[in-house]
């Protein structure tokens, strides 16, 4: 299988229950929830979109003809000789390329594998920690992992917190919602988590620190 990435860094995880871990972020080209990968951003399912990565003509792409040479160029970017790997697979939407082999590759070159989904499509054995961000009037398929990610607030019913709660996750998480009223979304996700404590607040450092 041929792995088309968007861009491939060495960061510090800014968000969710691993904040402040340093890992590899390898973010693949395409998402499932992009209606032809259109550059009208109104008609996509997920319209708050904060990345381009759903579209794979806003930025270059780098392919990989197998698993183990997209494995040893991540291995490439972690310090050399140092422990605690961690790859973060995202996009877009990863779950579209990423495969057992490419997970038996991380795994071969001693990555612990994560992946950030729109849980659309079910995950291949083998990942270490699965985090799932539900879209509104997108039927989740994966209903368990580490943690489950909402973007707070969204007006759909579909994507209503307590719509998740009851499922399989270890996290519950809401992220404010970004954009010219964050300020408005994160008090109102703080004053909801203070009255659901099952949910935690999630918010996005990299952005505050100014890192990617």
């Amino acid at each position: 299988m041929t792995y088309s990435v968007k861009e491939i860094y060495y960061t510090i995880q800014g968000e969710g229950a691993q904040t402040g871990r340093p890992a590899v972020f390898c973010r693949f080209a395409g998402c499932n929830l992009w209606t032809g990968l259109e550059k009208d951003r109104a008609k996509a399912v997920c319209k708050f979109c904060d990345t381009d990565f759903v579209d794979t003509d806003a930025a270059p792409i780098k392919k990989f003809n197998n698993a183990d040479d997209l494995a040893k160029f991540v291995l490439s970017l972690w310090p050399e000789d140092e422990t605690h790997r961690l790859v973060v697979c995202t996009g877009g939407e990863p779950l579209l390329q990423l495969d057992e082999a490419l997970v038996q590759s991380f795994h071969a070159h001693d990555f612990e594998v994560a992946v950030e989904t729109n849980g659309t499509i079910a995950a291949p054995s083998g990942i270490d920690w699965i985090c799932v961000s539900p879209k509104a009037n997108a039927s989740l398929k994966q209903l368990s992992g580490q943690e489950l990610k909402l973007v707070f607030p969204q007006k759909e019913k579909e994507a209503q917190p307590v719509n998740f709660e009851d499922l399989n996750f270890d996290h519950f998480f809401l992220q404010p919602m970004d954009g010219p009223k964050l300020k408005e979304n994160t008090k109102s996700t703080i004053d909801y988590c203070l009255t659901h404590p099952n949910w935690g607040l999630s918010i996005q450092t990299h952005k505050v620190i100014g890192i990617d």
